[in-house]
């Protein structure tokens, strides 16, 4: 975090949830599961998001540690965006969240039908071959 945007913290917690704290990060977060990705690829999956706004998540995330930027030198510029192995770390805590969260949704749905965990959001198959792939920087 960078120290225009860390706070005094009273629990490790807070300062996770800091970091993907947001409208756009999970969305963003949940894009590079599947590896490796340019950012108008992001911009596209991230329905209704203007590119100033992508641009500052993109840049605290990656203040942050949990994603990297590639940027190769041709023309026109090409910039990639991945997970950087702190942000690995969280593929447990997306999963965590989305199990909960298909319980939350079930247990507040009026006509008390299951919600099904939803793979569009968090895909326990994207998570592992991440776990698994080399070392990022």
């Amino acid at each position: 975090m960078t120290k225009k945007r860390q706070a005094d913290y009273t629990c490790a917690m807070e300062a996770a949830l800091t970091v993907i704290e947001g409208k756009w990060k999970l969305k963003i977060l949940n894009q590079l599961l599947a590896g490796p990705a340019r950012y108008t690829d992001i911009k596209r999956g991230a329905k209704g998001i203007t590119e100033k706004v992508l641009t500052q998540q993109l840049r605290e995330l990656e203040e942050d540690g949990i994603i990297f930027r590639t940027v190769y030198p041709v023309v026109p510029p090409k910039v990639e965006y991945a997970y950087t192995e702190l942000g690995k770390e969280l593929t447990g805590i997306f999963y965590a969240l989305e199990k909960w969260g298909s319980h939350f949704m079930t247990v507040n749905n009026p006509d008390g039908t299951v919600v099904e965990m939803d793979a569009s959001c968090f895909s326990a198959d994207i998570a592992e071959a991440l776990k698994t792939s080399q070392p990022v920087q």
